[in-house]
C-alpha cells in the first residue's frame, strides 16, 4: 500500500499568548512535599488546583472529524498526559508548547497556543504529533475494503488517529502504564512531568514539559516508592539510567530506533528495565514509526479469536501465540496493522460503546461478532471486556 496523502499543514494562529501566571512557590511546593513526615501517596486524595478564566479563539486546523476526532483519540490510552478541559476539548503540552485542541461544531479541530516562545515550532510540533502527514481516510478505505465489521464500526468511530509522540516521554508513560488502570498511570505520568519546566494552568490542571533526561537522572526510586509508584520505580530508574549510558545520549538513541525495522524496535526497546513485549510495541507505535507493531494484550488476543483466529479461542497467551496474533493483523490489514488494531480495541472499550447501537453488540442477550449489510448476526456468548 502506498503511502497515504498527507493533508495540508495547519494555518497560522493568533500571536502567542502570554503563559498563566504560576502560582506562587509556596503553594506548589505543598504540592509536591509530604504535608506529614510521612510521604504523600500521590494515588491517594489529589488536591484541587485553581480554574483558568482564559478566553481562547480557536484556529481551525482545517482538518474534518473524519480525520480526527478527539474523544477517540485522546482519552483511550494512547497517552496519559492530555486532560479533559471543556467539552470536546482537551490540553497538553507538545515539547515546549501548551496548546489545546477543541472538536469545532463545523466538524473541525481547532487549537489553541496557551504558550509558546515560537509559533513556527509550535505548529511543526502539533502538525508531527497528529501523525498529519498520514490520511486516516485513505487508511480506513482499505480497512473496510477487506474485512466488513470494520467498515461497519469504522461509520460509528470514525476518526481514531494514533499519535506520534515523543520518544522519551511515551516510553516513560508506558512503563507507568505496566499492570496498572488509567487513573492510576495519569497520576504517576503527573508526579514525573512536574519534573520539567512549568507551562501554565488551563481549568485547574498544571501542565508542565516533559522532564529531560538530566532531570529525570535526579530522581530516586525512592522518592518514586513513597509516591506510590510500586515495582515500577526501580523500572524507570534503571530506564533512565541505561539511556544515559547509550551512544550519543539516550534521545538520540530512542530516536534512532525509528529508522529500525519493527522487530529491531523491538530488540531495542525490550533491552530496557521495565520494558517487555506489549510495552515495547505500544512504545514503537505510538512514538516509533513502526505502523504495524500489535500490542498484544488479554483484549486484543479475544478481539484476534473472535474475528481472525478463531482456532486459538481457548488457547494460553503464550510469546508464540503473542506472535501469531500479531501476524494475523498484519496479515488482514497489512503495514499500516496497528492503526486498524487501534480502532478494534477502542470498540470494545466500556466507554466507546455507548457510542455504538445496541442493536449492533446484542440481540437476545448475545453478543454479535458483526452485523452484516443483509442484517445477518454472526453471535458470540456475551463476554465483558475489563477496563
Amino acid at each position: 500500500m502506498k503511502r497515504p496523502k498527507a493533508p495540508s499543514p495547519p494555518p497560522s494562529s493568533p500571536p502567542p499568548s502570554t503563559p498563566p501566571p504560576r502560582r506562587n512557590s509556596r503553594s506548589l511546593t505543598k504540592q509536591l512535599r509530604p504535608i506529614s513526615k510521612k510521604a504523600r501517596n500521590i494515588l491517594q486524595s489529589p488536591q484541587p488546583l485553581p480554574t483558568s478564566t482564559e478566553p481562547i479563539a480557536w484556529t481551525p486546523l482545517n482538518i474534518h472529524k473524519s480525520e480526527l476526532y478527539l474523544p477517540l483519540t485522546f482519552p483511550t490510552g494512547q497517552t496519559f498526559r492530555w486532560k479533559q478541559t471543556g467539552p470536546l476539548q482537551y490540553t497538553g503540552a507538545i515539547g515546549p508548547h501548551l496548546i489545546s485542541l477543541k472538536q469545532l461544531e463545523d466538524d473541525d479541530v481547532g487549537y489553541f497556543f496557551h504558550f509558546t516562545e515560537d509559533e513556527n515550532a509550535a505548529r511543526m510540533g502539533l502538525f508531527d504529533f497528529l501523525n498529519m502527514g498520514i490520511s486516516l481516510n485513505e487508511l480506513w478505505e482499505g480497512f473496510k475494503g477487506c474485512d466488513e465489521r470494520f467498515a461497519q464500526l469504522a461509520g460509528f468511530l470514525e476518526g481514531a488517529r494514533v499519535l506520534r509522540q515523543d520518544p522519551l516521554e511515551c516510553l516513560i508513560q508506558f512503563i507507568c502504564s505496566s499492570n496498572n488502570n488509567i487513573q492510576r498511570i495519569t497520576k504517576m505520568v503527573d508526579f514525573i512531568s512536574r519534573k520539567g519546566k512549568f507551562l501554565g494552568c488551563v481549568e485547574g490542571f498544571d501542565f508542565f514539559e516533559f522532564p529531560k533526561l538530566d532531570s529525570l537522572v535526579l530522581v530516586s526510586e525512592s522518592e518514586l516508592r513513597e509516591a506510590g509508584f510500586g515495582y515500577r520505580a526501580k523500572y524507570i530508574v534503571g530506564t533512565v539510567a541505561a539511556l544515559q549510558s547509550k551512544p550519543g545520549g539516550g534521545v538520540e538513541w530512542l530516536d534512532s530506533l525509528r529508522k529500525l525495522d519493527l522487530q529491531g524496535t523491538i530488540d531495542g526497546l525490550s533491552s530496557l528495565p521495565g520494558v517487555g513485549p506489549k510495552v515495547a510495541a505500544c512504545i514503537a507505535l505510538f512514538s516509533l514509526d513502526q505502523h504495524h507493531a500489535i500490542p498484544v494484550d488479554t483484549h486484543v488476543w479475544q478481539i484476534a479469536t473472535r474475528y481472525l483466529i478463531p482456532e486459538l479461542a481457548g488457547t494460553r497467551l503464550t510469546p508464540k501465540i503473542c506472535s501469531r496474533v500479531s501476524d494475523a493483523f498484519v496479515s488482514k490489514y497489512g503495514k499500516y496493522a496497528g492503526w486498524a488494531q487501534t480502532l478494534l480495541f477502542i470498540a470494545e472499550l466500556p466507554s466507546q460503546k455507548a457510542m455504538l447501537p445496541s442493536s449492533f453488540w446484542e440481540i437476545g442477550g448475545t453478543k454479535l461478532s458483526y452485523v452484516s449489510g443483509k442484517g445477518r448476526a454472526i453471535s458470540k456468548k456475551h463476554e465483558e471486556m475489563a477496563d
